[in-house]
């Protein structure tokens, strides 16, 4: 399971034109589920996600989670993270779960993250999304598990 974590100070999730979630400071989480991914990978990531202090203090220094913060999270699919490109032109995605697998595991993550208390929304699993944000920082963290 791999995770890219923004932070944001906003970020909108389109589909057809129609907004459908919208953030101010948090997280937009593109999330890869990999073959052979369980519910356990998702609760590990769900914990550090929440848990992980990557927004500033009062000081500017990284001390705060986004529960701290009073933060959100969008949480996107997106297959497209176990592109291998190693070889051609083209990147594989054979490493990628597929769709039937993938999909639960999708919404499973998203509502372990609610749990951890952080109000989480998220995108349409296999939609063609529009994916609009302000990188704040910019910072970015690549976590797998």
């Amino acid at each position: 399971m791999r995770a890219l974590l923004q932070r944001v100070s906003r970020a909108e999730v389109l589909v057809d034109g129609r907004t459908i979630a919208s953030i101010e400071k948090g997280l937009v989480v593109l999330l890869g589920i990999g073959m052979g991914d369980r519910e356990e990978q998702a609760a590990w990531l769900a914990k550090k996600i929440a848990e992980l202090r990557i927004f500033e203090d009062p000081a500017g220094r990284f001390n705060l989670s986004i529960l701290d913060a009073g933060g959100k999270a969008i949480v996107v699919s997106q297959f497209t993270l176990f592109g291998d490109a190693h070889k051609g032109r083209r990147p594989s995605f054979s490493d990628a779960a597929r769709p039937e697998e993938a999909e639960p595991l999708v919404e499973r993550f998203a509502e372990l993250l609610r749990r951890q208390g952080v109000p989480t929304q998220t995108g349409i699993f296999g939609a063609h999304m529009v994916v609009e944000l302000a990188n704040d920082g910019p910072v970015t963290i690549w976590l797998e598990k």
